[in-house]
């Protein structure tokens, strides 16, 4: 892709489109996506405003790493057994090197049949912090790995703190990705289209995300669950004249903590209790979407 002031993608305003419908006529897409990250211990780590350290001073950062290992250790299996619960099917975005130091919870993610797209090697690199002769070589690393371990080749991508450089959708359709999740600018899905080649932006969320609002923003569970509800009340009253996407963006070590599992599921509870809402992966979706005949 060539530096622009626009992206890859025609600009249209969302009530000016063919509409979109859903299976059985469903009015969203619940889309809810699971980080699953790893961190290295003798490697800096962000710090809970997004800081990015460089080098290895100040490790072993013990608070930060143990907060996270928390979420892979316990957190996941909270998050596991709530979705399971209420029949829901997550998109994993996996760090490949969890295959390689965890793959405990790689198969427990299988057994529930859940999708995975990749998600760099580790959260403590992201691509635009790797030489960008090495970008497509990580890329193809990563779904390789996760491929080799779950024996099917992911076909999206959320890049780690969704950063992406030029070449990125270059690469990732190069590699067989037909979707990806980085760009949060929509609530529907729409196609991207570098060098005549196509790809679909499923819409990931910066919004309803955990680390976003809980880490960063300092909402309480109480708070978030109330996000969650408000913005499903809207999507799904706007959904009604065209289907929209709603993703919920997890993470183990966040919402996996007992004091706020209990308001992702009163959440979860209220969302699941409409008619019309299709439980689905961001395959799901992006294929739907292409299938569709309405794509913009």
């Amino acid at each position: 892709m060539k530096p622009a002031p626009y992206g890859p993608f025609k600009f249209s305003l969302i009530d000016q489109r063919p509409k979109l419908s859903w299976p059985n006529d469903a009015r969203v897409a619940l889309w809810v996506i699971t980080n699953i990250e790893f961190f290295a211990l003798d490697r800096a780590m962000p710090g809970d405003s997004n800081e990015r350290p460089k080098g290895n001073e100040g490790t072993p950062q013990v608070r930060h790493w143990s907060q996270r290992d928390y979420g892979n250790r316990v957190g996941i299996v909270r998050l596991m057994n709530l979705l399971k619960k209420y029949d829901i099917r997550s998109t994993v975005a996996l760090n490949s090197d969890v295959c390689d130091v965890h793959p405990e919870i790689v198969q427990a993610c299988m057994e529930l049949d859940w999708e995975f797209i990749g998600h760099n090697r580790t959260n403590t690199a992201r691509l635009n912090e790797i030489p960008l002769d090495e970008e497509r070589a990580t890329i193809r690393h990563v779904l390789d790995r996760i491929g080799q371990a779950t024996k099917k080749r992911p076909v999206g991508w959320l890049g780690s703190g969704l950063q992406e450089t030029w070449n990125t959708l270059d690469h990732l359709i190069d590699e067989g990705c037909t979707y990806v999740a980085d760009w949060v600018n929509d609530d529907q899905p729409y196609t991207m289209t570098v060098d005549g080649k196509s790809i679909v932006s499923v819409p990931y969320s910066y919004e309803l995300n955990d680390m976003a609002a809980v880490v960063r923003s300092k909402s309480t569970p109480g708070e978030f669950e109330r996000m969650i509800k408000d913005q499903f009340d809207v999507l799904y009253a706007e959904g009604e004249a065209s289907g929209r996407v709603m993703a919920i963006a997890l993470h183990p070590f966040i919402m996996g903590q007992p004091h706020r599992i209990a308001a992702l599921e009163r959440a979860l509870k209220y969302i699941c209790s409409f008619a019309g809402v299709w439980k689905a992966t961001g395959s799901e979706i992006a294929s739907h979407y292409q299938r569709s005949g309405v794509t913009f």
